[in-house]
């Protein structure tokens, strides 16, 4: 009758569960997130290497592991991406 006032192990039991699966869920969402921001910086650093080739030359910094040269026109200079389309056009005329 007064079972209400007593310890209930198995309550204590199931809300444990629930907090273990809530932190085995933030860990691979966290581990999800540190392997996106890893291929990020990843990418970011060859593009920085890329982008540094094509301002300084490719004998100054030397390619990276799986990277590929850089597109050129004739005997131009480098192509610069940008995010505006009208911008190599832009540095032709000038």
């Amino acid at each position: 009758m007064f079972s209400i006032f007593q310890p209930n192990r198995n309550g204590h039991l199931r809300r444990i569960m629930t907090l273990l699966e809530e932190a085995n869920l933030a860990r691979i969402e966290h581990q999800a997130a540190a392997e996106h921001h890893g291929a990020l910086a990843r990418m970011y650093a060859e593009r920085v290497k890329r982008l540094e080739r094509e301002v300084y030359g490719s004998a100054h910094v030397p390619l990276g592991e799986g990277t590929t040269t850089t597109p050129k026109v004739g005997d131009e200079k480098p192509v610069v991406y940008a995010l505006g389309a009208n911008r190599r056009d832009a540095q032709s005329k000038a």
